[in-house]
């Protein structure tokens, strides 16, 4: 049975005008990616394929992304989607292909941006998608493609699940046992209809994901990695959270509750931090809105 979300008339208007696009990223050549340590880590498949949620002026080529945490797909931010592009912000969505390591997953965004033909963009990500985002604006740091950052919920070293030995060995574990773990992280006890309402969601998204797809998310949220401060500290960056530890301080926004996913539970409070965060953007080179010309007077 589907979620009351997914049976909401907001969800199903947003999959009836907003399409879902598959865009394929050619492998890249093994001569051509480098990770820090010296090694070259090779991708074995053709092409990576990308699910892409495109939505406001294509004009606009400084768009706001959101990066969707480990259980989640690119639909998860329907409800930022279709307020945001309302209001004139230009939203992409993405879902991510499957890639066991943090350089491989940099590179294929980075073509993916490339593709879209888009110079910088501003990252909203949720959980791993935080830390994703973190780690791209890190890799991309001696030429730019990261405008600002919005991190929900997320982290800034994978050493705190506590999972870095096991984590080379997702890939063979089967998807129930995967499921779990990543259950195992959800709210537990009473919660708020909105709350619950969510978590139902996620685990219906939870369901729909490939063994590969979510070993390979895992392996990315658990292996030894970590963000490099001095890397991103130029960068805006709000912290979005529904707690009182933070992994980063450039400017917080605090949400009293809302639990794993406060951009379907909270979506109101979550929207209106984006727009105060993308604000100071607002008719500069990197708006993610389309332009207003001032009125004459």
């Amino acid at each position: 049975m589907s979620s009351e979300i997914a049976q909401s008339n907001e969800y199903q208007s947003f999959r009836s005008s907003v399409s879902q696009r598959k865009v394929s990223i050619e492998k890249y050549n093994e001569n051509e990616l480098e990770g820090s340590n010296g090694g070259v880590f090779v991708d074995e498949d053709e092409s990576k394929e990308w699910k892409v949620y495109d939505a406001g002026p294509r004009s606009v080529k400084c768009p706001l992304i959101c990066f969707p945490p480990a259980s989640g797909t690119a639909d998860v931010f329907f409800r930022q989607i279709l307020a945001l592009t309302a209001v004139g912000y230009r939203v992409i969505s993405v879902e991510y292909p499957t890639y066991w390591k943090i350089v491989e997953f940099c590179e294929g965004f980075r073509r993916l941006i490339d593709h879209l033909q888009l110079d910088k963009v501003h990252l909203f990500g949720a959980s791993l998608g935080g830390f994703l985002a973190q780690k791209f604006a890190e890799y991309t740091y001696r030429s730019p493609r990261v405008a600002s950052l919005i991190l929900c919920n997320s982290f800034y070293d994978t050493t705190i699940f506590n999972q870095t030995n096991s984590a080379p060995t997702f890939w063979m574990m089967p998807s129930l046992v995967l499921k779990k773990m990543v259950m195992g992280n959800f709210d537990k006890g009473p919660v708020d209809p909105s709350i619950c309402d969510s978590i139902d969601f996620l685990v219906e998204k939870l369901d729909g994901l490939t063994q590969a797809e979510l070993a390979s998310r895992l392996t990315l949220n658990c292996m030894n990695c970590y963000v490099e401060p001095q890397k991103i500290q130029q960068i805006p960056i709000t912290i979005m959270d529904v707690f009182d530890d933070c992994a980063l301080s450039h400017s917080r926004a605090h949400l009293k509750s809302g639990g794993n996913f406060p951009y379907l539970s909270r979506c109101d409070e979550v929207d209106i931090f984006i727009k105060i965060h993308l604000q100071p953007f607002d008719n500069k080179k990197y708006s993610a809105k389309e332009y207003v010309k001032a009125e004459e007077d």
